[in-house]
Order: structure tokens, then C-alpha cells, then sequence
């Protein structure tokens, strides 16, 4: 499915580089700043800055692309936990931060993740370093993972 919808947040993020799945009401990107391995970022396509203005079927598709959300990353990655963050304070398109969160460090092509704020909240403060030659790696990683 090719939506080639990209509102300002999608652009902040990244798009269309790192977009990893584009559904009919929701577009997943990796987060360039990987907060933890495989941190992403879940954007609706409705013009909306408020959760409850979304449409009925942005509600209904969430629960589909949450539940491939967590599936892809548990097998990619193995997760303890997985965060779903509404912030929404500076990018004023509805979206989450999907932070996968780890008790141990993880590798993954050669480098080291660690999860800054395990096990508290997610410290947006601290990134793990990555260029985006290992970004897209994990994009390919994740998409290979894609149930």
C-alpha cells in the first residue's frame, strides 16, 4: 500500500526515509534518535491536534497496527516492555512514541543500545548514536520482522 502521506510530524521524523509501514490511517517511522533499539514513531493522517478528534476508524485501525507493532518488535527485538508515549508538546499531529523498553543492553549491528531510563520513564534525554546507514538497517531489520 503506497499513501505517500506525509504531514509536518512524519517530515520532523524523517519521512519518507523512515517510514517502516504506511496503513490507510496510520504511518509508522523509525525515530532517528533512537531513545532505546527500534524507538519509533506512530502518526495519524488526519489533520487533527486532539486524540479524541480522530475518526472512528483511525480508532479502529489502532488496535490492528498496535498489535503489529508489538509483534514485530518482540521478534525483532525482544522487548521487557513497550511504551506508547502521547506527548504531543512540541509536533502537534496526533502520534505516539513507541519506546520498546530494555532491562540489558542490546546489540544489534555491531553497536551496543542501552535503555537510559530503565527501569523509570524513557529518558528523552539520552540517545543512542546512530547514522543513517544503521537506521536504515533497522528499518530493514523491522520490515523483514513484518508479520
Amino acid at each position: 500500500m503506497s499513501i505517500e502521506i506525509f504531514n509536518g510530524t512524519m517530515q520532523k521524523f524523517g519521512a519518507p526515509d523512515t517510514v517502516i509501514h504506511q496503513f490507510q490511517h496510520w504511518s509508522l517511522l523509525l525515530r532517528p534518535a533512537q531513545l532505546t533499539l527500534g524507538a519509533l514513531v506512530l502518526v495519524a493522517h488526519e489533520p487533527v491536534q486532539s486524540f479524541s478528534a480522530l475518526s472512528s476508524a483511525s480508532f479502529a485501525e489502532l488496535q490492528i497496527v498496535t498489535g503489529k507493532i508489538d509483534f514485530a518488535l518482540k521478534k525483532a527485538f525482544q522487548y521487557d516492555k513497550l511504551n506508547y508515549l502521547m506527548l504531543m508538546m512540541v509536533d502537534p499531529d496526533v502520534h505516539f512514541h513507541v519506546i520498546p523498553r530494555y532491562a540489558q543492553i542490546r546489540e544489534f549491528v555491531g553497536k551496543s543500545f542501552r535503555d537510559a531510563g530503565w527501569p523509570g520513564v524513557p529518558d528523552f534525554s539520552e540517545v543512542n548514536e546512530t547514522d543513517s546507514n544503521t537506521n536504515q538497517q533497522i528499518i530493514k531489520y523491522l520490515i523483514s520482522c513484518w508479520e
